[in-house]
Order: C-alpha cells, then structure tokens, then sequence
C-alpha cells in the first residue's frame, strides 16, 4: 500500500478522456499534446506521478463521476514540449466534488474498492476464461490469424476482471459500468454474458464460412 492509497480522501488532478475507461492493473499509453494537460503532466511529473482518469462521453457532452487512478510508469520528452507516456491503472475512486477546474480539472476523490467475496470465485473466474478462450479460437478461425491470449493471463478473479473489462473494444459506455461495480461476481457475471453473446455470434458465423467454403 502506497501512502496515497491509505488517505481515503484527497485531491487528484483529472484527465478527461473520449470513450477511454481505465482499469485497476492496466497499462494505458498517452499523448499529451494539449498545452493545460502538458501543464498538468509537468506539474505531476514533481510530485507522486499520479492523476485519475475519466470517462468522456463526446455525444452527451459528460464526464463520468468514477474513474480510475493512473501513475506514469515512464515518460518521453518530444521536441516541441509534447510528452510521451505509459501510465498504469491503479486503484478506482470517485468524484466528490470539483476544487478547480483551470488550467486543468482538480476533484477531491474518495478511493472505492470491490466488496469482499462471500463465495468462491474460482469456478466463475474459470468459465470466464474459458470463454475468452473460445472466442479467441473463433476470432482466429474467421480471420485466419494468429490470435493467442496473453500467457500472463491474470489468474486472481477480480484481476481477470479488470483485464476482460478493459479488452472490450468499442463499448465504453459498458466499460463504465463495469468499472463502477463495487462486486467482482457482479463484474464477471456481466462479462460471461458478454462472452456468450460474442461467442455465439462467431460461432453462427464460422458455420456460415464453412458452409460456404464447402461449396
């Protein structure tokens, strides 16, 4: 536990970001170009390295009031004051009310975690991946690439979590809920779902390409 996540409440400078929801344990790559966020960055990069992400909806114009912490894990300096970085989530907060908001958004936060398990969670967390797996397999069929999960697949429950949740592309809306889930059997429970209604529908689509492929 780092000092920072034993304070159940403190300021943190916000970054606002279109359809992007960072999770806990994921590595998120920036550009930072605009100049109040080069502020920001410059700002950070003297003190802890951190600062939270949030989801930007660009069609309602919102920002979501839950996000998740980010550090910058390395960083590189561009010509022109531009700044390249690899960032990794860290531990989910929420909002509690905005301290600042120029140059750059500043919230007072209160960290939230997921509620303690009250059942094994070992036999969801393995139909989960089970069903990673096979919509892998049947991603790899009808594309004819080369698709593999990642050996360092995370094996605790609620880190599987994270990783699924942050693999889902084009969803954020999803991704937000999910990340707000206070309960990982919740959380995976959604992603079976997820993970069936995909599976299915790359099922249904490789007996099509057989079919026509026999002909």
């Amino acid at each position: 536990m780092t000092s920072s996540s034993k304070i159940a409440v403190r300021e943190l400078p916000l970054f606002p970001l279109p359809e992007v929801v960072l999770f806990p344990t994921r590595p998120l790559p920036l550009h930072i170009f605009e100049f109040r966020y080069r502020i920001m960055m410059n700002t950070i990069l003297e003190s802890d390295r951190r600062f939270g992400v949030l989801m930007f909806d660009p069609v309602k114009g919102t920002i979501a009031n839950t996000g998740c912490c980010a550090e910058i894990i390395h960083h590189q300096r561009l010509p022109d004051d531009r700044i390249k970085m690899m960032t990794l989530g860290q531990q989910r907060f929420r909002v509690l009310e905005y301290v600042r908001e120029k140059p750059y958004r500043v919230g007072l936060v209160e960290w939230i975690e997921d509620q303690p398990p009250t059942k094994d969670l070992r036999p969801l967390s393995s139909e989960v991946e089970q069903l990673l797996r096979d919509v892998v397999r049947l991603s790899a069929k009808l594309t004819e690439q080369n698709i593999e999960l990642p050996e360092d697949l995370p094996d605790l429950p609620t880190e599987l979590s994270y990783w699924v949740a942050s693999n889902l592309y084009g969803v954020a809306a999803e991704q937000q809920l999910l990340l707000e889930m206070q309960d990982t059997v919740t959380r995976l429970e959604r992603e079976a779902e997820i993970l069936t209604s995909t599976r299915n529908h790359l099922a249904a689509r490789a007996v099509l390409k057989d079919t026509f492929s026999e002909k």
